[in-house]
């Protein structure tokens, strides 16, 4: 297993080179939003199976072929089965219109905040929620409508031809508000998860002994310290996920959100705000991880700091 635990560092070596040459006369935040954008891309392609599978379980029905409920695994399977090995990367297009700017968008964000609120010292706890909750709930803002086209490619439910095509159709069809269904879902879902991660995860890097560590393990403590904040982030937001869901895939259904919330526990109980955890938690851990060990290794090499 030791091979698994050292891809972070695999990957900020094989950008090393590449890094080096963008970070030539660019101007701080665009270096930010680069280094982003490049860790969002790594970490959404390595990952989109699990959040296709969290999608999918989270609107299955509440039997399947006279079961309770269909597993991850079980789902796994289907999908090879029925749409080949390809089909668990259905909405990777989606996924990186949203992740490529989206994450950009975010580590510049939380750059610039960090440069105007914080000087030459690290966040405390509170101050890191702040940041991580402001930074998020801007880049989701700004990637709502593909957020939108994403939630659908991966459902299964909707034949859209291209990012773009499905846009179009969402704005002719419902309009502004279909372009932006689950809004509120959304923000009570990756503002918190985001502030809620960058606290534990400052904090967990805040104990250990950066000093005294070889420098070639830094992305291995990152990675580290990434999945402990990413499984307690993701399981305090996993409701919000679900909600939000059910708000994408079905806008003429429903106007609110305490609308989605009635449903949901009316046909799956307090139970059904869990559907598609353990994908969910896999996937936005590993991909928030991954995300940070590149985009801190990537800053280091441009001579700054994340």
């Amino acid at each position: 297993m030791l091979w698994k635990a050292s891809l972070p560092l695999l990957w900020a070596q094989d950008v090393d080179e590449q890094v080096e040459t963008l970070a030539t006369g660019m101007h701080p935040v665009l270096k930010a939003f680069v280094c982003g954008s490049i860790s969002g891309t790594c970490s959404t392609l390595l990952f989109q199976p699990l959040d296709l599978l969290k999608t999918r379980l989270q609107t299955l029905q509440p039997a399947v072929n006279g079961s309770g409920r269909a597993g991850m695994v079980t789902l796994l399977f289907r999908v090879v089965r029925t749409e080949s090995i390809l089909g668990l990367w259905k909405g990777v297009s989606p996924s990186f219109a949203r992740c490529i700017p989206g994450v950009g968008i975010y580590f510049s964000t939380l750059y610039v905040m960090k440069q105007k609120f914080l000087v030459d010292r690290s966040p405390t706890a509170l101050e890191s929620v702040f940041l991580g909750a402001a930074a998020r709930a801007v880049s989701g803002i700004c990637m709502l409508p593909v957020t939108v086209v994403k939630t659908r490619y991966e459902s299964g439910r909707f034949g859209y031809g291209s990012v773009y095509g499905a846009l179009k159709s969402i704005y002719q069809t419902e309009g502004p508000r279909g372009m932006f269904s689950g809004l509120t879902a959304t923000l009570l879902r990756d503002a918190p998860f985001s502030g809620i991660y960058l606290m534990f995860y400052t904090q967990t890097k805040n104990l250990t002994p950066q000093d005294h560590l070889d420098p070639v393990l830094m992305p291995l403590l990152n990675f580290g310290c990434g999945i402990f904040a990413g499984i307690l982030a993701s399981l305090a937001t996993q409701p919000a996920d679900v909600i939000k869901t059910h708000m994408q895939l079905s806008p003429q259904k429903y106007h609110r959100t305490s609308q989605a919330i009635a449903f949901i526990y009316k046909d799956f109980g307090l139970v059904g705000f869990f559907r598609g955890g353990v994908p969910r938690v896999l996937r936005r851990t590993l991909m928030a991880a991954m995300a940070w060990t590149v985009y801190e290794q990537m800053m280091e090499k441009m001579g700054l700091k994340s």
